[in-house]
This record gives structure tokens, sequence and C-alpha cells, in this order.
């Protein structure tokens, strides 16, 4: 490695050498894991729908794919190391552009490290705004089923075209993505097809946890907390990140919330950790492997949000984050 550094005159970072792929890239918490993986110095692919050319169905313009993978060249340099993003535009509910992504990583890459399914964009199809949720066979079926269909079934269209360049190798590491610890969403969150989308990735997690520790690889679920995407802080409450903490005005439990480089920095503990097999199966959330790692959020803090909506949010307690973060 020291011969190699000398070589090449880089930093070495923790995942030098690594191939990830990010389904689900464009912005938020799939961003910020593309990023984070570059810093450490991963070859990061990084897909989605919206392109400098193409919006998909989410209808920003102001995030794409190649605008993720331009972060990661700007943090893999910044950190002195060889990771890099290379931006794909992919549909992951098309199996053939699955497949001729996953071809394409094979032909230039020949392995796959880490795989993030961090496929999304549902909340376009939901409204939050309203007081009382519909209840199931009051809900637009279409848009139900286009839930169902987005954070589901894309999720197993790219584990089972992806699954076999990952276990080619022992190591590799499956990662879902969701919204809620498994012990947060044993609660119901209606609408029912939110619910079931954010539900089945922690089983779809333990399901190829089981398939995957035969050929030495590991799958787990994680969440961030209250993340403060770019459509959180634009649209839901008007602010930037630079001063986020104005919409506690609004909302006061927003005060728990993290900043996406968290999860990413969550990830990146995960992929760097050689035992990481210990998690095998489980769910896990940014606040709680923050505890386990020792690494913070932007501002030095380490918010442990699911903790805090269970024990102070969801009893009705004053908004107070002593002691969560």
């Amino acid at each position: 490695m020291e011969r190699a550094e000398q070589a090449s005159g880089q930093n070495a970072g923790p995942l030098d050498g690594r191939i990830a792929l990010v389904a689900g890239a464009t912005r938020g918490a799939g961003r910020a894991m593309a990023v984070e993986l570059g810093r450490a110095g991963a070859t990061v692919y990084v897909t989605g729908r919206t392109t400098r050319d193409q919006v998909s169905e989410v209808g920003r313009t102001t995030e794409t794919i190649e605008g993720t993978a331009g972060l990661v060249d700007e943090a893999a340099r910044a950190a002195g190391g060889a990771g890099r993003g290379i931006a794909v535009p992919t549909d992951h509910l098309e199996p053939e552009q699955v497949r001729a992504l996953v071809e394409r990583i094979d032909q230039e890459q020949g392995r796959l490290d880490i795989l993030v399914n961090d496929i999304w964009g549902g909340d376009v199809h939901l409204d939050f705004t309203v007081e009382k949720q519909p209840d199931m066979w009051d809900m637009d079926l279409g848009k139900g089923l286009r839930i169902m269909r987005l954070g589901i079934e894309s999720h197993l269209v790219t584990s089972h075209i992806a699954a076999p360049l990952l276990i080619r190798n022992p190591g590799g590491l499956l990662v879902e993505v969701t919204d809620g610890t498994e012990e947060y969403n044993r609660r119901y969150r209606k609408p029912l097809f939110y619910d079931l989308a954010k539900t089945a990735p922690i089983r779809m997690a333990y399901d190829l946890g089981e398939e995957l520790k035969e050929y030495g690889c590991t799958a787990v679920c994680v969440t961030p907390g209250w993340l403060r995407s770019e459509a959180m802080l634009d649209t839901a409450f008007k602010v930037t990140e630079e001063n986020w903490r104005d919409a506690c005005e609004q909302a006061p439990h927003f005060a728990i919330s993290e900043s996406p480089t968290y999860i990413g920095r969550a990830l990146v503990a995960l992929a760097a950790d050689p035992d990481v097999a210990r998690w095998n199966g489980q769910s896990l959330s940014s606040g709680g492997l923050a505890q386990e790692y020792g690494f913070t959020d932007v501002d030095g803090s380490a918010p442990d949000a699911w903790r805090y909506l269970l024990e102070v949010e969801s009893q009705g307690k004053p908004a107070d984050v002593t002691g969560y973060r």
C-alpha cells in the first residue's frame, strides 16, 4: 500500500480500491452516501433518473446524477485520494437498464464490493401535510401501486441482477436504505402503501443476509434520522442548511434533524469495518452507528433521532434534544 501511495502521490483512504454502486444517488441520503464513499477512496457508480437532459417524476431539476458524480470527484480530490464518481442514467424498474449497468461495472472494474439500494422517489405520490392520512381503500390505487414499485420492486430488480457480481468476491456489502428502524417501524406509519414501502427493506436485508453469508458477504438495512434533504429544507421548511434551525419555530422537534452527510459517514464506517459481518441482517441507524464507530455529523454532534422520536416526540413531550445529540 505504501508503495502504491508513493507511486500515485495519493493518500490512502479506508475504501481505496473498492467499487461501489449507489442506486438512487441523485439527492438526499443517496447523494451523500456516494460522496462519502468517494471521499474514502471508492470508485462510485451513481445512478438515478434525473440527468442534465431528463427529469424524473420527482420533478426537481436542481439535483442530477452528473451533479452527484461531480461532488464525489470534488470530495475525493479534497481528501487527496483515489475516489471518483461515474454517473450512469438508470431506471431501476427497467431490468434491461439495470443489467446494462451491472455489465458495464463488470467490464470496467471486474468486481462490485458495495451495493446500496437507496431507490425511492415516492414522496410525490404522498401528501404528509394533511391532518389525517387516507385509509387504504380511500387512497388512489395507481399512486399506491406506484409507491410499491418505487420502494420495493426497484430494490428487488437491482439486487437480483447485481448480486451475482457482488458475491464474486468475499467481503461484499449490500445495503438496503429505508426510513425508520425496525423498532420504530413496528408502529403503523399510515398510509398503508408508505408503511409497506418502508418496512419491506428491513425484511429484505434480513433475508438477503441469510443468503449472502454463504458467500462471505453481508446485508444490512440502514436509515438516516430526520433527514435535512434538499427537498425537506427548501420545499417543506423554506430554509437552507446554513439556517436550518429557523425551521424549529415551525416544527420544534426538527431540532433532532441531521445532515445527509451523517448517513454517508455511517455507510463508510460500515464498509471499512473488517468485522462488518457482525451486523448481518440487522436494522441499523445513523445515530446508533455513530455511537458504535465514533463519527459525528457535520456540526460535531451525534443525533440519535429514532430514540428521540420514540421517547420524546411520540410521547407528546416538549422538544428537548438534551441527551439525544
